[in-house]
């Protein structure tokens, strides 16, 4: 005789996305009340080596901070600093050393992880975090346009493994997000940019008007203009806490709209050994989905010759040679396999309009990136 016991209950998840600037201004108390509970916790720091280098003062404004607010939080030790950027997700010796800590200062699940920078370096430290004593409170502080506007404000962290991105990693809301708007100014140009394309593809799948505001603003923020910064970042980070908070924050289905260009994305970031980032990726992902929905007659003309000027006009590239070739093509295959069954890709029907498709024309797609490979190597429309 078979018997079944069924349990059902829901948690409720809630944190909050700030925006700031000088977060480490003694006088700036948004951290401190963040930390501040009936008991006076551990906070333990991970910095970004790239950020710490821009910020030479970095570590002793913490330690200054939590001198100002001893009465509020202690530091569980120095502030670990450890490589940014995608080899700090491919190699896994930094995320062992978040774990090491955790173990060595007795941060437990009463203690916050504190990680300062870019969208790579939360990733790691939030998966080391979610896993240790099954989940240390984490605090996530972003510090490229990407992170602010985009990754670090969702519930995903995870590292690479076996040639794949995100292949291990869990779903794990921060404790809250903390956006210092004084970091981004001394991003080099290509940060700055890269994190523009994610402003553009959910405008192209969820906001027209948006998608209008980022055109008719191209150039204030090509030429850095932090106001206009300010403005895309806060309503991108809306716009992405607006999905999470939908029917399916864990992506337990097979839709992953916010992965509008991704899939070509992921693949460009290891076949280029991450000489292409992120950001720069996920544009040429844009332009060769955008590209695939006119030559499948979702897109008309117009609309893609808009969106291809823009992310020109942002100072992107449309084509590397690595869009070229059946290797990109395995991308398909992974990104299936990544969102564990049926293939789900998002086109355009119309600027501001996405609709999923669950099989892609290979030969179409080859064409798609021949047209971006003409287009720039010879300046003409795509879709002439």
């Amino acid at each position: 005789m078979n018997k079944i016991i069924e349990q059902t209950f829901s948690v409720p998840f809630r944190y909050p996305v700030c925006f700031t600037s000088r977060l480490f201004d003694p006088k700036n108390t948004l951290l401190a009340d963040l930390l501040k509970g009936d008991k006076i916790p551990k906070a333990f720091f991970v910095i970004d080596q790239g950020v710490s280098d821009a910020h030479p003062s970095l570590i002793s404004d913490i330690l200054t901070y939590a001198q100002a607010h001893s009465g509020v939080f202690t530091l569980a030790a120095d502030p670990l600093v450890v490589p940014g950027g995608e080899q700090c997700k491919n190699d896994q010796k930094p995320f062992q050393q978040v774990l090491d800590a955790s173990n060595d200062f007795g941060i437990d699940r009463h203690s916050y992880i504190i990680a300062i920078g870019g969208g790579a370096l939360l990733d790691m430290v939030g998966f080391a975090a979610a896993i240790a004593h099954r989940g240390i409170r984490h605090i996530r502080i972003p510090t490229t346009v990407l992170s602010q506007n985009d990754s670090g404000v969702g519930v995903k962290n995870g590292i690479n493994a076996y040639g794949k991105k995100n292949f291990l990693g869990t779903f794990t809301p921060p404790a809250a997000v903390i956006n210092d708007l004084a970091f981004l100014e001394t991003l080099d140009d290509r940060d700055w940019r890269s994190g523009i394309s994610e402003a553009i593809k959910v405008a192209l799948i969820k906001d027209a008007d948006f998608f209008r505001w980022i055109v008719e603003n191209a150039r204030a923020l090509a030429e850095r203009d932090m106001d206009a910064m300010n403005q895309l970042i806060i309503r991108c980070a809306e716009m992405h806490m607006e999905h999470i908070g939908g029917k399916d924050p864990f992506e337990t289905g097979s839709s992953r709209p916010l992965d509008f260009g991704h899939w070509a994305a992921h693949k460009l970031e290891h076949l280029t050994d991450y000489r292409v980032r992120h950001g720069e990726a996920v544009a040429i992902g844009i332009a060769l989905d955008s590209t695939y929905s006119y030559l499948k007659g979702l897109l008309a003309a117009e609309e893609l010759d808009q969106i291809i000027q823009v992310i020109r006009d942002l100072g992107f590239e449309l084509y590397v040679p690595e869009l070229s070739g059946e290797v990109l093509l395995q991308g398909l295959q992974e990104f299936r396999e990544h969102l564990g069954g049926r293939l789900t890709i998002m086109l355009l029907e119309k600027i501001g309009h996405g609709v999923e498709v669950h099989a892609m024309d290979t030969e179409l797609i080859q064409e798609a990136a021949a047209r971006l490979k003409a287009s720039q190597m010879e300046g003409q429309n795509v879709s002439s």
